[in-house]
């Protein structure tokens, strides 16, 4: 399953199907507990257990959509990847934390790519999306259609281009 399957076949889990979407109420469909922590700036958040319970760290200094991003991000390591997490008890150097962080957003680690795609199709869902834009023509130079649809979804600018691409190369 891809990482976008993974992140319709939740919503749909879910029964969640309007924007913006609600990482948090996601999170605690999951049992994950979110901790807002202030953090060093390159770090965006992390994923851990705490017994047998989630715990997803969001970096409290960075921006609300970027905070969702790092939420959504990280519930995508505990849907795919929950096995590289799961009975760890301690955070130490023997324990496996995965980080969203500036190296996680430059696309060279595969666990992180895919992390990325499931949190980007999870608060952008590729059909609502569609749904919204229909047949109209979005010009990239122009900002106010791509900073609406971003409002809608409530994520950053940059994310919303990068999803209408996304949307127009496969159309």
């Amino acid at each position: 399953m891809t990482p976008e399957e993974h992140a319709r076949s939740l919503r749909e889990r879910l029964k969640l199907m309007a924007i913006p979407v609600p990482v948090e109420r996601i999170a605690k469909s999951l049992r994950a507990e979110i901790r807002l922590t202030p953090l060093d700036d390159e770090l965006s958040g992390m994923i851990f257990m705490k017994g047998t319970l989630p715990v997803i760290g969001v970096n409290a200094l960075h921006h609300p959509n970027r905070q969702r991003f790092t939420i959504a991000h990280e519930i995508g390591h505990l849907e795919m990847h929950r096995h590289l997490i799961d009975g760890k008890v301690h955070v130490d150097k023997a324990f496996q934390v995965l980080r969203r962080d500036n190296a996680s957003s430059t696309g060279t680690d595969a666990l992180e790519i895919a992390a990325n795609q499931f949190a980007a199709e999870l608060l952008v869902p590729e059909d609502i999306l569609v749904s919204l834009i229909g047949n109209r023509i979005i010009d990239i130079d122009d900002d106010r259609p791509i900073e609406e649809l971003a409002r809608k979804f409530k994520v950053s600018k940059k994310a919303m281009e990068y999803r209408v691409q996304r949307v127009a190369n496969r159309s």
